[in-house]
């Protein structure tokens, strides 16, 4: 039954402080995986400082899911006044939409994928918890935005921003899953699309889609996710670049790490 669940008196405040606390953990993440080390997965998995791995398809949908099914759930069981409103909605389904196909989608299109190291997988659950639970609940029960905000430039901007940042990450996604032919083996150039411009295309469309998100929604919380993804995901975005300069002579030297033409 809708509003079952037991919520925190002053649950506003609690969603800014969830939010500023994303903010806070996004700065050192972001010294971590420059300076100290990178992302445990992928080619830098390793376990001999993390032992223990997941399959990556199982992997990818157990953690990535809570982003998809808390707010499902929060919707059954919890007060969604403001989920009455369009602007409401639409933003909540944009993030939901973007979860759902993280979570039971590409994980289906992996093809083979080195297994998950163990800490990662936990680290990226809880954190899908916690994001789900922040943009679900703030959305649906305390965003409040003016009459014509479907038509307002920020939305409109961020709409767009959203829509081109997720085309990109799929078809970057597309263009690494068949890098290699049935057979082959052994790391290869990505080419194409955004590609074409920066390293970590995958990564620039999802910075891209976070921050238009943000501009949508126009909330801390919103924000808050976007920090967190930009300074997470950036530095992936550079140690994949350098990685490529060193393994491959004929690697385009006019290419960027994330931002075209600047970084």
């Amino acid at each position: 039954m809708p509003g079952s669940l037991e919520l925190p008196s002053d649950e506003l405040a609690l969603l800014d402080y969830m939010a500023y606390g994303m903010i806070a953990v996004s700065i050192p993440t972001f010294l971590l995986l420059t300076f100290v080390t990178t992302a445990l997965y992928g080619r830098n998995s390793t376990q001999f400082i993390v032992p223990g791995f997941l399959p990556a398809r199982l992997a990818w949908v157990v953690q990535e899911l809570p982003a998809f099914v808390v707010p499902c759930l929060l919707l059954l069981a919890t007060p969604a006044d403001r989920i009455a409103y369009l602007p409401n909605r639409v933003l909540l389904a944009l993030f939901m939409v973007h979860y759902f196909q993280r979570s039971l989608i590409f994980p289906m299109l992996i093809r083979g994928g080195k297994p998950t190291p163990l800490i990662p997988f936990l680290l990226a659950l809880l954190f899908c918890v916690y994001n789900g639970y922040m943009q679900a609940r703030y959305l649906s029960q305390y965003a409040q935005y003016p009459d014509g905000w479907l038509t307002d430039p920020r939305f409109i901007v961020g709409i767009l921003m959203f829509a081109v940042g997720m085309a990109i990450n799929l078809h970057s996604d597309h263009v690494l899953r068949n890098l290699r032919k049935p057979g082959e083996t052994g790391y290869k150039i990505p080419q194409g699309g955004m590609f074409t411009y920066v390293s970590g295309a995958n990564f620039f469309g999802e910075t891209l889609e976070w921050a238009g998100f943000a501009v949508a929604c126009w909330s801390l919380q919103a924000a808050a996710f976007a920090t967190f993804t930009t300074l997470n995901v950036g530095p992936r975005a550079y140690t994949h670049h350098k990685w490529y300069l060193q393994k491959f002579d004929s690697y385009p030297k006019g290419r960027a790490a994330i931002i075209p033409f600047l970084l």
